[in-house]
């Protein structure tokens, strides 16, 4: 910033101020700073020393008022003033010039700080473009990922069904054909009996492809009279000699034909469904249901029941 007072200036100007009336150092302090309105204050150290030394040359001369001093200017300071004349004009040419000039310097320290304020914030503005890029591109990456594992899901959960729609289908054309095979030399009792057991089985090899951890058992074909084992501990013979009791479901099939006709054939009938009822029922509180395993047994229930009773009514 360029200087205010070329050198020895600034004493012509004191002794200006002094002219139009007796100050004290604090007073010439603000003086100054209001005529150069704020762009130049002076320190005590600057002016305090002047004002000591134009003293002592006996240009101003000072009294005491309320402990501080009053600088007042003396007739040798206004011959000062009278002869320098030209000085005073040039001085006032210059102060208007360094006014100019802390202007100019004023004006380009703000200017550059506006600069480089824009500066800083394009570079900010775009180092946060930058980052947002590459987050909305990690997020697309990751949705696209998301999306390929759902359709691979989706694609599987497809197949799993058509396979167990086709395998359901397959179950009951089988069930059907043996039930028919007994329809057709009247044996009714067999006709359920089988259905029953084979309906039991294939349930068992379906809830394996479905993936159920509680899929239904596989059938056990039941062994000659002779080979059967005696009852278990903890079980009972009924008077059929059928053991019931503590077995699990793996025997449903071997118990469903091991029932002896007593000629009524309704009965029979409502006593093999409510055997069929227990078994589930027993497996069901065991083991718990789940959703799918409901939704898979609701369908296959679905699927013999129908044929058992296109069965029953084909006579």
């Amino acid at each position: 910033m360029a200087p205010v007072f070329a050198h020895g200036r600034l004493r012509l100007y004191l002794l200006m101020l002094l002219d139009e009336a007796p100050r004290h150092g604090y007073e010439v302090i603000r003086l100054l700073e209001e005529r150069f309105q704020g762009l130049y204050a002076p320190s005590a150290g600057t002016v305090y020393p002047r004002l000591a030394k134009l003293e002592a040359e006996g240009l101003v001369s000072h009294t005491t008022e309320g402990g501080r001093k009053v600088y007042a200017i003396t007739k040798a300071g206004r011959a000062e003033l009278a002869g320098r004349q030209t000085e005073l004009a040039e001085l006032e040419v210059e102060i208007r010039e360094s006014l100019a000039a802390l202007a100019a310097d004023i004006r380009a320290d703000v200017s550059g700080s506006a600069d480089e304020l824009r500066r800083e914030v394009r570079e900010q503005t775009r180092d946060e473009v930058l980052r947002a890029k590459e987050d909305w591109k990690e997020q697309a990456r990751r949705a696209k990922q998301e999306a390929r594992q759902a359709r691979r899901q989706a694609r599987k959960e497809r197949e799993a069904h058509t396979e167990a729609v086709e395998e359901v289908q397959r179950i009951a054309r089988q069930v059907q054909d043996q039930i028919q095979t007994h329809v057709h030399t009247g044996d009714w009792q067999g006709a359920v009996r089988e259905g029953m057991s084979q309906l039991a089985r294939e349930m068992g090899n379906l809830g394996r492809i479905a993936g159920s951890a509680a899929g239904w058992p596989p059938y056990e074909s039941p062994a000659p009279p002779e080979q059967r084992p005696g009852p278990s501990p903890g079980s009972t013979e009924d008077a059929a000699g059928t053991e019931t009791g503590t077995g699990t479901a793996a025997g449903a099939g071997t118990a469903y034909e091991a029932e002896e006709p007593t000629g009524d054939t309704v009965r029979d009938l409502e006593r093999l469904l409510d055997r069929f009822r227990d078994d589930v029922r027993d497996a069901a509180r065991d083991s718990g249901v789940t959703e799918d395993q409901f939704r898979e047994v609701r369908r296959r229930l679905s699927t013999a029941s129908a044929h058992i009773v296109a069965t029953l009514r084909s006579g």
